[in-house]
């Protein structure tokens, strides 16, 4: 009797464990269909998270890595050379005193908190420059360990995802110009997946001048790894180089010089969109409330005060001389 109980259970948990497959499957499929916008299907990864949790946690990482690449990859295909490098241009100054300064806010601001120093290091990176890409960069460079990145990635990805909802609303309030905005998100939003979803809930011109300025801030990965990795004393450690940004490059000049390519563009721009509003999903499935009581108070207080800092500071200058 007691084995056929047993034996019951465990069917029980295997056809729950299934459903909970098949549910995931469902809102995965959703949200790349193109029915919901991205914040949306952030949301909806969120409430996954949070109600049956991810089927498959050990694997969200890469395939979100990966996702995001090919996607901001295949948006290239929609962008014009000529207006991503007057775009660039404009943006570079603000890009490295936006650095300089988020850097030395947040490690400022960790150490007075007493927030683990690498902890601080990861936050300070990920808030400077993009996100969950930095922070997994800088970190094999300074030999942080798997809690302090769990912690670094739980802060910047909480504060991306109120990012991609507060940034569109804050910049209809002050009736920022399409230019101001893609420029104001690419400095003050943490990964690229919230930048391009900003982006393209604003306008198509505010998507590329976004887009572009944050892969350009991207490339500071490894200046900043580099540094770091000496600061900690940690050299010849393994750095990560985001060689994505040189395949965007290419395919945006593929859109801008060859007219064959432009015929197929809108196609692949259509399914990189789809492709990123998958990539938020999978990033509010990972979003676990394991993830969300590592993180703790005084990273959480750290990441938003710089954020906030930096954010505001960029905007007031954006407005008053942009």
């Amino acid at each position: 009797m007691h084995n056929t109980k047993t034996a019951g259970s465990r069917k029980f948990l295997d056809r729950q464990l299934s459903t909970r497959q098949l549910i995931f499957i469902a809102m995965a499929v959703v949200s790349v269909s193109g029915l919901i916008p991205a914040p949306v299907a952030l949301l909806l990864g969120l409430v996954i998270a949070q109600l049956t949790g991810h089927p498959w946690p050990q694997l969200n990482h890469k395939a979100t890595q990966w996702l995001l690449q090919a996607s901001v990859v295949g948006l290239g295909f929609g962008m014009n050379a000529h207006v991503a490098l007057e775009a660039g241009s404009r943006g570079f100054g603000l890009t490295i005193v936006s650095i300089i300064l988020t850097l030395g806010i947040g490690m400022l601001l960790g150490s007075w908190m007493k927030v683990d120093r690498k902890t601080a290091c990861l936050i300070a990176a990920g808030t400077a420059i993009c996100g969950g890409s930095a922070i997994a960069a800088v970190g094999p460079a300074i030999g942080a360990k798997e809690k302090q990145l769990t912690v670094a990635l739980g802060t910047v990805f909480i504060l991306n995802t109120v990012a991609l909802f507060l940034f569109p609303v804050i910049g209809h309030a002050l009736s920022l110009s399409q230019q101001q905005f893609g420029l104001w998100s690419a400095v003050a939003i943490h990964d690229t997946s919230s930048v391009v979803g900003a982006g393209s809930r604003y306008g198509a011109e505010a998507l590329e001048v976004a887009t572009t300025v944050k892969l350009a801030r991207a490339l500071w990965i490894i200046p900043v790894s580099l540094l770091a990795s000496f600061a900690f004393k940690q050299k010849g450690k393994k750095l990560v180089i985001p060689w994505f940004i040189g395949l965007f490059l290419l395919a945006m000049l593929a859109n801008t010089f060859i007219p064959a390519v432009q015929l197929i563009s809108p196609v692949i721009t259509t399914l990189s969109k789809h492709g990123l509003t998958l990539t938020l999903f999978l990033i509010g499935a990972g979003l676990s409330g394991e993830v969300l009581r590592n993180v703790g108070v005084r990273p959480m207080v750290q990441g938003t005060v710089t954020w906030v800092i930096i954010a505001s500071l960029t905007l007031y200058f954006i407005t008053q001389f942009a």
